[in-house]
């Protein structure tokens, strides 16, 4: 990877001399996986074994950062991770747009997604030492995130198993104080099942709420993306996302698909930094463009994309719940909601809880004005549970 040949300027102070990657599992109560086993869905009773991983940054003037992968934490996110990791150490910590380029060059062979979560942790350094929230640091301003309830999984267990199933938990979220509703559908990809969910939702909540879909690239065939978009043009739908097998990279598809239903696209959560996304929009292939900054190469790359986006004109929206996600949006304009994922009626959120303050990204934790705060303090302003990491960890990677 050539680090050794690089001159590495900069604070002897903000030298990075320590990094931790912990790996640890936890169990996600009553979820399960679908038929397929990739999806997440309710599941009475069960308990779902995942993984994530935590990082560690540490300077030589003892300023440490701290991040917990979320969605992006896979088995094949850590191996990136762990390939990167020792190219830090040495280098200014404070120096991210240099070591942002050095390391999507060498990750030019594979999907950036271990890139994403070193960022990240970079940037609560940055705030920490400087005393300031990463929303102060990025030139932010919003204090509140207006935000959506994205779905778990179409189940067959008595949760999201049924169109009129997810009309009450739409209902349900209204009641709560959301004003946004997205589903995520059946693994089966049914046409027929999803057009009658799309439909029965518009119908029950349609004059009350935004309504988003994403059928997670589910549907089998471009003819049954064509009749679920027709299906959201008659209900109303704010925008559709992701809808078939092409795994959400066919531009030529998308464009051809946009060109036959008036439903907004919301693409490139598949399509990973900046340049194939300003492709993605110059093929007029997508309506809203798709950014996460544990995806899209960390904080600095998801900004650089919501700014292209803003440059073209266009709203960028920020993928999946997190700290760094809030912190992100607090900084765009160009933007409309937070993404709550993924939330039922009848289970919490699957992700890990290692937070010892009171950050949250549980259904219950939305607010009557239908927002989510933004963390205030320093770096990501959040206070992990690491006696908590330290009891769950299966694994310690220390670089010096």
């Amino acid at each position: 990877m050539g680090g050794k040949g690089i001159k590495r300027e900069g604070s002897t102070l903000s030298k990075i001399d320590r990094v931790e990657i912990h790996e640890f599992t936890y169990e996600a109560i009553d979820v399960g996986m679908d038929a397929g086993g990739f999806n997440l869905v309710y599941q009475p009773n069960g308990r779902q074994k995942l993984s994530k991983f935590a990082i560690v940054i540490q300077t030589a003037d003892g300023v440490r950062g701290e991040y917990v992968a979320l969605w992006g934490a896979t088995s094949m996110s850590l191996g990136q991770t762990r390939m990167l990791a020792p190219h830090l150490i040495g280098r200014d910590a404070m120096q991210r747009e240099r070591i942002f380029d050095d390391f999507k060059r060498a990750l030019r062979q594979y999907d950036h997604m271990g890139h994403g979560p070193l960022d990240i942790c970079l940037w609560d350094l940055a705030g920490k030492k400087l005393g300031a929230s990463i929303t102060t640091l990025l030139g932010g301003w919003r204090e509140r995130l207006p935000t959506y309830a994205s779905t778990m999984h179409g189940d067959r267990n008595g949760g999201l198993s049924s169109p009129e199933a997810y009309a009450d938990f739409a209902e349900q979220c209204y009641e709560m104080g959301y004003r946004a509703f997205k589903i995520h559908g059946w693994g089966e990809g049914n046409v027929a099942e999803e057009v009658e969910t799309v439909l029965a939702v518009g119908k029950r909540v349609g004059n009350r709420m935004k309504l988003m879909i994403d059928p997670a690239c589910e549907l089998r065939t471009f003819a049954d993306a064509l009749a679920v978009g027709r299906a959201c043009d008659e209900a109303g739908f704010f925008w559709y996302e992701d809808p078939f097998r092409d795994g959400g990279v066919s531009a030529y598809a998308h464009r051809k698909l946009r060109q036959l239903i008036k439903t907004p696209l919301l693409q490139t959560e598949h399509v990973r930094g900046i340049e194939p996304k300003a492709d993605f929009l110059m093929a007029e292939a997508t309506d809203f463009l798709r950014v996460d900054p544990e995806y899209d190469l960390g904080i600095t790359g998801a900004m650089k994309i919501a700014h292209l986006a803003e440059a073209f004109g266009v709203d960028v929206e920020v993928h999946a719940a997190g700290p760094a996600h809030r912190h992100c949006m607090a900084a765009i304009r160009n933007t409309n909601y937070y993404e709550l994922a993924l939330v039922g009626p009848k289970c919490g959120n699957p992700l890990p809880p290692v937070y010892a303050c009171d950050y949250t990204d549980e259904l219950s934790g939305v607010g009557k004005d239908g927002c989510f705060p933004v963390p205030q303090g320093p770096g990501l302003g959040v206070t992990y549970n690491w006696d908590w990491i330290a009891a769950h960890r299966t694994a310690l990677h220390v670089f010096e």
